[in-house]
């Protein structure tokens, strides 16, 4: 697999918004869960629930809203900021990737063969 770029927003010293963040926002508008989108991630429900938290305060608003569990089940879903969000990040991801596309060709000539490499 050729490298390609990867594209994280910062705010300050966190990252509001990086490709991790992008596929839990995703799973979670998959699934309607934060529990179930972190297990498909093989990701702990704490770890996915302070991400949550994260963008969530990075924001203008909530990108997910969880309702409590109980009898009546709980679940999340992605709001329509969270949408916007997430579709902003996936256009401007594809677009690093074109802009960056000679540079990481030649990047890749710099690079070791795949099997050479001790840290991966």
């Amino acid at each position: 697999m050729p490298p390609r770029p990867r594209l994280r927003v910062l705010l300050g010293e966190a990252t509001a918004m990086g490709p991790g963040k992008a596929a839990l926002l995703e799973a979670i508008d998959a699934s309607g869960s934060i529990s179930r989108a972190a297990r498909s991630m093989g990701m702990s429900y704490r770890r996915a629930w302070l991400l949550v938290e994260t963008m969530n305060s990075a924001f203008r608003g909530p990108l997910v809203e969880a309702a409590r569990g109980g009898s009546g089940g709980g679940g999340a879903h992605v709001t329509a900021l969270g949408h916007e969000v997430l579709a902003q990040y996936r256009e401007m991801e594809k677009h690093a990737a074109e802009t960056l596309a000679g540079d990481m060709e030649r990047f890749a000539r710099l690079l070791g063969e795949p099997d050479s490499q001790e840290d991966r």
